[in-house]
């Protein structure tokens, strides 16, 4: 038995867990909304890399390796800090927000799969791309259900042929273009480089690139079973928030020197960059096209299976700890959570309905979805920072594996920056989109902050309920 939990504990590579890590932060689909912002893109990732990227992953370094923190991510760190109320909300936050995160991913594998068959209809009419949905997400589910080995081999997958291969080859392709002397459609020199951050406008797209760094602390939760932890996982993080700033510049430049503004499409901008400069340099290269867009479907579908296992874990956690109904304890022999998975898996169904019947396109009920699981994870991250200055502040005797280096000042103004920038971001989050008229933007309005309030309350009213009972189980 116990050489069975020292494999466990032992089964992840540095490689394989900075793969899982990378498919849960790094996408190449956000390129084109990156590529709104031409060359101010390169300013905008530097500064949300530095001010909030970096600190939360260096904090999350240190919380993931305190003594006895190991097991459930960031429902162990927030509750051994702020206590165990505060920590069960920042892990429903976490897992809240990716219920509606995982049905926005697949409409982008929709999007590939669509374009490599020519089946327009997958994407256009509700039923059949509900349908898509389902199939999809499912089906990466069931895989999930053989363990942490599963997740990391089509994590390892999604990462070198959906995300570094397709980078690869948009870098070369537009190195090409640019050798070539054609027309670039951005504007590249110091004066575009500093955005004017007077414009509401400019302050709304700053929080987008924030956005696009989320999630980089979710794999913590398989801390457990990652080698050497203790020097590995810091040094994973790392790793990450370097390549990930230089492969957002680059894709986002690349996507828009290709792609003019007019014509750039935010969910299909990627395939649309890769057609036009393969078709550049060979007019028959279609099959290509398509050849790269399955690998952009596999890099998603990587994303996907990385977060599936993931908060499901942290609120597994909890479960085991009374707050969740026992039913939710239950394991599988791969020790995969797999009622709490089936939960998940509905909930994802009942807002795949929801979006895909209600929302559809750019209209209020789907822009409000997508921003509502954006305010709750900022909550679940000033959770987090507040939880990290505590353990600076009052628990440094704690003993673990990493520090943040430079001493407590330093500490501080990491953690400072990273809660400093969410409470922005929190707050930029509720101006309304600029393609809303005034009626619509009231309705947006109405409905994020009476849904923002009634979902930050859900967690406490359960653990209140739960308590409760906990209270009576005792005195008997």
């Amino acid at each position: 038995m116990k050489e069975v939990q020292a494999a466990k504990k032992n089964s992840l590579t540095l490689f394989a867990f900075f793969a899982m890590t990378a498919s849960m932060v790094m996408t190449v689909y956000e390129y084109p909304t990156f590529a709104t912002s031409g060359f101010h893109l390169v300013f905008f990732l530097l500064l949300g890399g530095i001010l909030w990227f970096l600190p939360v992953a260096l904090c999350a370094a240190e919380m993931a390796t305190v003594e006895g923190w190991q097991e459930g991510g960031i429902f162990a760190w927030v509750g051994n800090t702020l206590g165990e109320k505060f920590g069960f909300a920042a892990i429903f936050f976490q897992w809240f927000q990716i219920t509606v995160g995982f049905v926005t991913m697949i409409y982008f594998i929709l999007g590939c799969v669509s374009y490599i068959f020519n089946w327009n209809s997958l994407n256009n009419v509700p039923f059949i791309k509900f349908i898509g949905v389902l199939v999809i997400f499912w089906a990466l589910t069931f895989s999930q259900l053989g363990g942490t080995k599963n997740t990391a081999k089509i994590a390892k997958a999604g990462f070198i042929f959906g995300i570094l291969i397709p980078a690869i080859i948009l870098f070369a392709l537009s190195i090409a273009y640019i050798v070539q002397g054609n027309p670039v459609d951005v504007k590249i020199g110091a004066k575009y480089f500093v955005p004017d951050f007077s414009k509401v406008d400019t302050l709304v797209v700053f929080v987008s690139f924030i956005l696009a760094y989320m999630g980089v602390e979710a794999s913590a939760s398989h801390v457990n079973e990652l080698q050497d932890a203790h020097k590995n996982y810091p040094l994973a993080m790392i790793i990450l928030v370097v390549l990930a700033i230089i492969l957002n510049t680059i894709g986002g430049l690349t996507v828009a020197a290709v792609v003019p503004q007019s014509k750039l499409s935010l969910s299909a901008g990627v395939v649309e960059t890769f057609k036009a400069l393969v078709l550049h340099f060979a007019p028959n290269g279609t099959w290509l096209v398509k050849l790269i867009a399955i690998l952009l479907a596999l890099g998603v579908m990587g994303e996907v299976s990385a977060w599936v296992v993931g908060p499901s874990r942290g609120m597994y956690a909890a479960a085991q700890k009374g707050i969740l109904p026992k039913s939710l304890t239950k394991t599988n022999e791969h020790n995969v959570p797999i009622n709490l998975v089936f939960v998940q898996g509905i909930i994802v169904t009942i807002w795949a309905a929801v979006l895909t019947f209600g929302g559809g396109g750019n209209n209020v009920s789907f822009l409000t979805a997508i921003s509502l699981t954006v305010v709750i994870y900022l909550v679940g991250y000033l959770l987090f920072f507040i939880g990290y200055f505590i353990l600076v502040l009052k628990k440094g005797n704690l003993k673990r594996a990493y520090h943040v280096p430079g001493g407590k000042t330093f500490k501080l103004i990491v953690a400072a920056c990273g809660f400093l920038t969410s409470i922005f971001a929190l707050a930029i989050s509720f101006v309304p989109p600029s393609e809303l008229n005034s009626k619509s933007a009231h309705e947006y309005l109405t409905i994020l902050i009476i849904s923002f309030i009634i979902t930050v309350l859900i967690p406490f009213v359960i653990y209140a309920i739960t308590s409760k009972k906990r209270d009576v189980k005792a005195t008997k």
